[in-house]
């Protein structure tokens, strides 16, 4: 934790701001979660805009986090987000502990629970989408993959040998192997060879660098043009790197894939809401159908606490 001095508590809300990108940067967290914590830490300010970040209290961030359960109807998830955006905000920036928080109002979680297709829904929908959103559909379905964990792959996280994907990007910073399915070989294969002629002229336009982990970068600095940390999945085109400043190809854009994704299920005739997650759920139930113990499937979907496992188990009896 910083300590502050009393000129941190005269700060403009924008060099605040800079500073809590500068902490999460220094940290090593991703850009999603950057956007994220700066996202809630400017909300913060806007609720109280006469009170100077440095001299809020604990009771002022109760007020805002009630706020959005109450007003605001957040779901329980993006409530716990804010909250966590906020400690960081007063520990690392303001150099503050804050206490625990009694008298919050919860924003309570609605009784959830999955959307699944059937294995034939499930076909009609994989056939609908065709090209790299095929692919990637296809590999949710296959491996129970979040969908910002597929985005995140990098080529060498594909182990063809063993038929093994490792996961290195997932949530909660965990790291865990998931199967590569035998059905999936030829056509990642095909993909990574036209992947590797979009990297190789990348590179003779001086744009073949990658977003790279902290640590990787620091210890390896050639590992950024290295073609084993390149995503599998990229986007059209190339854009400005906000934090580097570098012009280069970033991973694909998942809305791309829900877009895609939902006018396939129209076209399949697909009467539920279903979305790239899915076929993750999918993936889960049609396993345990199969025979596939719990614990197994958890530790495919990289569930920290089987009781998010044993969903699947009660969309199971309610399809019964």
């Amino acid at each position: 934790m910083i300590k502050a001095d009393a000129a941190d508590d005269a700060l403009p809300c924008a060099r605040i701001l800079e500073r809590l990108r500068q902490r999460i940067r220094a940290k090593g967290y991703s850009q999603r979660t950057e956007a994220q914590y700066v996202h809630w830490a400017r909300r913060f300010m806007l609720f109280d805009p006469v009170r100077h970040p440095g001299e809020t209290t604990a009771r002022e961030v109760e007020a805002f986090l009630t706020h959005l359960a109450v007003e605001g109807r957040v779901a329980a998830a993006t409530q716990k987000q804010a909250l966590s955006a906020l400690l960081f905000l007063h520990r690392e920036v303001l150099g503050r502990e804050l206490p625990q928080f009694d008298e919050v109002v919860r924003a309570s979680p609605p009784p959830r629970l999955p959307v699944v297709l059937s294995r034939r829904e499930a076909q009609r929908v994989l056939d609908r989408l065709h090209g790299v959103y095929g692919l990637l559909a296809r590999l949710m379905y296959g491996t129970g993959m979040r969908l910002t964990e597929a985005l995140r792959l990098r080529v060498k996280d594909l182990d063809f040998e063993r038929a093994e994907i490792v996961i290195r990007d997932g949530k909660g910073a965990l790291q865990r192997a998931t199967i590569l399915p035998e059905a999936l070989v030829f056509d990642l294969g095909e993909h990574l060879l036209r992947r590797r002629q979009l990297f190789d002229d990348d590179l003779e336009l001086g744009r073949g660098g990658v977003e790279l982990p902290d640590a990787v970068e620091r210890k390896t600095p050639g590992a950024r043009t290295a073609w084993e940390w390149q995503y599998v999945f990229v986007a059209g085109t190339h854009s400005l790197d906000p934090r580097s400043g570098e012009l280069r190809r970033h991973h694909l854009d998942g809305k791309l894939l829900q877009r895609a994704m939902k006018k396939a299920v129209a076209a399949a005739g697909v009467d539920r809401p279903a979305t790239p997650h899915t076929l993750r759920d999918s993936f889960a139930i049609h396993l345990l159908e199969s025979g596939h113990d719990l614990r197994t499937i958890q530790q495919l979907l990289g569930h920290a606490h089987a009781s998010r496992t044993m969903v699947y188990l009660q969309a199971i009896k309610r399809r019964a």
